[in-house]
């Protein structure tokens, strides 16, 4: 009865304003009052959970018309209800411009109470202790501001600067409005979980990027220098891509690929805005790039972060369908292709370091690739031995396996990832050095077909013709 008491008043709160509850359109779903109570009470059950969705998501800040009672409704039907199925009315399209950003919110949440189903979260509710806190992490873009003249701007507006953290304790320990610089990556600031900078004016300048720690690791192992010459070989987003850009300094060449237009044009609207000059980008699959192609060879570092299921990122299983527990033909299916992937990267004939990254935990798409590279080339690349502090290490499938990094929620406090190292065992003695060589001719025999490719603003564009072929991404 006590549950019903508040739901009243709730209802009541709600239908006391223009644009009551019934104005949700909700005739078809809620044919009578007892049928919105009991949305109501839901809504109750859940009130501590949609708080912090809300909240994390900035639902009210960006909607400044919408109330806290209505709010919570809405979301509680859009993420734990029925999801507007016929009905919503005039707030359904306000709904859909943050749907996205909700979904992924309530994933975050999911990772940091460590579970993965939406009743759960009742039963660890929020008692302190009782799962990870993921933090949240900020990249420092060096290509715009630096680390200092950041930290000095968010003391500025209040926040308490607590150094250097020496364990993940202290990252975990983070509350308020406290931040920590990270003990391993040099330009990664920790904030306290659920803050949200979406709306800073750095992070809207692209003076920072909100990037998990674990999705930092691949390019700061690849450690480029600048004035090299990389391949991103799947590349949008795009956060890893400038993070690149910012350790060449905006010196050498990115050659970045992927196969989808709009998550291609995307990522160009990500690079201008992080101040990216040097980076060249490619509608092209990275399977279709001939490691013969005198454009490439001088590329001695390649960042391999390939279609994955993506079962370490809870976010991304909420905002791509299927992505979570992956059936076995599709596993097969993403594994095959990551194979064919990493033995393609390692016949470009100046590679002398690469990254192969995945957001995924299953064995067939980390362990069981790597080994299977290694053995294609036998005595020619090796495992790098990389971070011996780090905690969480590669599944011992195979001799050497502990050099591979995984991180996890529970161990490393970051969402799930895999990265290896791998790097040739003997240079080459035809490996050009960075400084030589004036640039190469383009290649004498044209190619039938024009690709398509979109340029970062600052960035030369391509002029000589390429095939496309599509590739499974």
């Amino acid at each position: 009865m006590a549950l019903y008491a508040t739901a009243a008043s709730v209802l009541a709160g709600v239908e006391s304003r223009r644009g009551s509850i019934k104005g949700l359109v909700y005739a078809s779903s809620f044919q009578n009052v007892k049928q919105l109570y009991a949305l109501v009470c839901e809504t109750q059950r859940y009130s501590a959970v949609l708080d912090a969705v809300i909240a994390s998501a900035g639902l009210l800040r960006a909607e400044k018309k919408l109330r806290p009672h209505l709010a919570k409704v809405l979301v509680y039907e859009l993420l734990l209800g029925k999801g507007f199925r016929g009905g919503g009315g005039r707030w359904k399209p306000l709904l859909d411009r943050h749907q996205a950003r909700l979904k992924a919110e309530l994933a975050r949440l999911k990772v940091q109470r460590r579970v993965s189903r939406n009743e759960d979260l009742l039963q660890v509710g929020s008692r302190p202790g009782t799962a990870s806190q993921v933090p949240r992490f900020v990249r420092v873009n060096t290509l715009k501001t630096s680390l200092d003249d950041a930290v000095d701007y968010f003391k500025r507006q209040g926040f308490s600067y607590q150094g250097r953290a020496s364990s993940l304790e202290d990252a975990r320990a983070l509350r308020g409005r406290c931040f920590l610089l990270d003990p391993l990556l040099p330009e990664l600031l920790v904030f306290p979980a659920q803050t949200d900078l979406h709306d800073h004016p750095l992070y809207r300048a692209g003076h920072l990027i909100l990037q998990d720690k674990a999705s930092c690791l691949p390019a700061a192992l690849l450690a480029p220098p600048p004035g090299a010459h990389v391949i991103d070989a799947c590349a949008a987003p795009g956060n890893k891509t400038s993070h690149l850009a910012a350790l060449l300094k905006n010196q050498g060449k990115i050659f970045a690929f992927d196969l989808d237009a709009g998550r291609l044009a995307s990522m160009a609207t990500l690079l201008a805005r992080a101040g990216v000059s040097c980076c060249e980008l490619a509608e092209e699959d990275f399977l279709a790039v001939s490691p013969s192609d005198q454009r490439y060879r001088r590329v001695q570092y390649i960042l391999l972060d390939p279609s994955c299921s993506g079962s370490g990122m809870p976010a991304r299983q909420l905002e791509e369908p299927g992505a979570g527990t992956p059936s076995k033909a599709r596993l097969q299916a993403l594994a095959g292709f990551q194979q064919r992937a990493l033995r393609h990267a390692l016949t470009f004939p100046s590679l002398q370091r690469l990254v192969y990254s995945t957001c995924s935990l299953c064995q067939e798409e980390n362990e069981d690739v790597v080994c299977d590279a290694l053995q294609q080339n036998p005595g020619t690349f090796r495992l790098a031995p990389v971070l011996p502090s780090w905690p969480h290490r590669g599944l011992g499938t195979f001799p050497g396996a502990e050099h591979c990094l995984r991180a996890s929620p529970e161990t490393t406090l970051t969402g799930g990832f895999f990265v290896a190292v791998l790097e040739r065992v003997e240079v080459p003695s035809s490996v050009p050095q960075a400084e030589a060589a004036p640039e190469p001719t383009p290649s004498a025999a044209p190619r039938s077909k024009r690709r398509r490719q979109a340029v970062a603003p600052g960035a030369q564009p391509r002029t000589q013709p390429r095939t496309q072929q599509k590739g499974k991404r």
